[in-house]
């Protein structure tokens, strides 16, 4: 297991924010310690060149400029270059997955709440549409991507609307934040989830749609993991638990293509364990064939 990780992405955030620099530095230390022999890699950050394929000038030149997007989304000094670092830690989990090794990004701040033009939802960057626009030019013709976090993706969803090389599905709160994601269309496969539903539906809906992801015969899965489904998050309402995100990264193992995924959401104090339990059930597994 490959882990791109950088120190500097503990450094922002605000006291009252759940989105805050604790979730990095306990997750790193903990998988340091309980996997000693797996790889930690700096990541470089993403070029210009990378993010416009999702963004567009205007939206990188506002978060050049110190003004708070919304109350969850504040123009913390140096944030353009911290979501950088997460997006160009994406684009290599595209370039060590294609190579067969399984990857891990655990960089802050998530992106799938992103949008083209704006921030919002503790995002800056959509790291992982920049990620997949990425991939499809490298040898990729098709590229899924399979969004378990509790909220639903509506940033990533935005950026690759149409595009038919492109499957998106996400699997989320409904009723929730950010009160998109309750209907699918042409490439865009939304599964929503009443808030505190029994887990074995929820998470009978998340195989459901790997496996129809699987069907769409993709030269890459990426996978936005989040972690703010489990029943203590401080931010959700819904109940699933550790064993259950280690079930996600055993179905991993199952998948015979490349997958890389990249840390979205999560906001309780077991995320540690959480990223843990899916990482290690995933690595124990044969991998891509």
């Amino acid at each position: 297991m490959i882990l791109f990780f950088d120190p500097r992405a503990t450094e922002y955030g605000a006291v009252y924010h759940p989105e805050r620099p604790a979730r990095l530095i306990g997750s790193e230390r903990h998988l340091r310690a309980q996997h000693p022999d797996w790889t930690w890699a700096t990541p470089c950050p993403a070029a210009d060149e990378d993010i416009l394929r999702a963004h567009s000038p205007e939206h990188l030149a506002r978060l050049s400029l110190s003004v708070d997007f919304d109350t969850d989304t504040p123009a913390y000094p140096g944030i353009m270059d911290h979501a950088r670092r997460a997006a160009g830690a994406a684009l290599e989990v595209v370039e060590r997955a294609l190579m067969g090794e399984k990857c891990f990004s655990l960089m802050r701040p998530p992106g799938h709440h992103a949008a083209r033009d704006q921030a919002m939802g503790f995002c800056y960057l959509n790291s992982i549409a920049i990620a997949v626009l990425y991939a499809l030019t490298r040898r990729c013709d098709r590229v899924a991507i399979w969004d378990f976090d509790a909220h639903h993706g509506n940033g990533t969803e935005s950026i690759v609307r149409g595009n038919q090389r492109i499957r998106f599905a996400s699997v989320h709160q409904f009723p929730g934040y950010p009160g998109t994601g309750a209907i699918s269309s042409n490439n865009i496969w939304n599964y929503p989830v009443p808030p505190r539903a029994d887990p074995d539906f929820h998470v009978h809906e998340l195989e459901k749609v790997l496996w129809k992801l699987t069907g769409f015969c993709p030269d890459l899965l990426l996978v936005s993991a989040g972690f703010d489904a489990f029943a203590g998050d401080p931010i959700t309402n819904m109940t699933l638990e550790k064993e259950h995100f280690a079930l996600f990264g055993s179905w991993l193992t199952q998948v015979e293509f490349p997958v890389g995924a990249i840390l979205e959401g999560g906001y309780s104090e077991e995320l540690p364990m959480l990223v843990d339990a899916f990482l290690t059930e995933w690595e124990k597994g044969v991998g891509s064939r």
